[in-house]
């Protein structure tokens, strides 16, 4: 499995794709080129990426178009947009550029270390993101494992005077996961709180139920 993040560079000019990806190896990420806003966005639809690097001057789609599309995709709303731009260019462009999604502004010629440090910052921000998103999924499987080893239980004759050994096992096991569930609570970003939510009260139910409190429910 490849764990690298991928990188979309956005710019019409050849010299200036060659700079971002000699800047940018040493991150060893997936650098992956378009020469086109219209590039740019056929590229996200089919791969998830940690951030764009994208132009504003191009010719047909320019940087503005292209990042307003972005943010109108419920996909691709919140994947942070550098915008590229010339030293000289119009002070209006910081005002369009933030109006339109972007979080930062680089101006060419590149400054190595600064460049590299801020993509580097959204790089470790999404595989944290991708991390957290992994670890909800597998407690959510977990608490579906749980939901139906606790309807085993409920429907087997209610006759043994003491717990069992596969209620303890339930017991034990689901407090695991809402151990689990507690720490990934406090690192979650906003964009994962209504699955976390879900995941809570899927768990609030089955301890519930394995307490007998009340019957299990979807």
């Amino acid at each position: 499995m490849d764990d690298k993040a991928k990188i979309l560079l956005v710019d019409d000019r050849e010299e200036n794709l060659i700079a971002l990806e000699a800047i940018l190896s040493s991150l060893d990420q997936d650098l992956v080129r378009a020469r086109s806003g219209e590039d740019a966005l056929k590229a996200l639809l089919t791969e998830e990426y940690a951030v764009i690097l994208l132009d504003v001057v191009m010719p047909g789609m320019d940087g503005f178009e292209t990042a307003r599309d972005i943010k109108r995709r419920k996909k691709t709303r919140d994947l942070p947009i550098i915008f590229l731009t010339a030293v000289n260019s119009d002070p209006d462009y910081a005002f369009r550029g933030y109006a339109a999604g972007a979080v930062d502004f680089i101006s060419k010629p590149f400054d190595p270390w600064v460049l590299r440090a801020k993509v580097s910052v959204f790089v470790e921000l999404h595989n944290k993101n991708k991390q957290l998103r992994d670890q909800t999924a597998l407690l959510r499987e977990q608490a579906a494992l749980l939901r139906d080893q606790t309807a085993l239980l409920e429907a087997r004759p209610a006759e043994a005077p003491q717990e069992a050994p596969a209620d303890r096992a339930a017991g034990d096991r689901l407090a695991s996961v809402e151990e689990q569930a507690e720490v990934l609570g406090k690192h979650l970003p906003a964009t994962l709180r209504d699955e976390y939510e879900e995941l809570s009260h899927r768990l609030m139910l089955l301890r519930e139920a394995l307490d007998g409190q009340a019957p299990t429910a979807d």
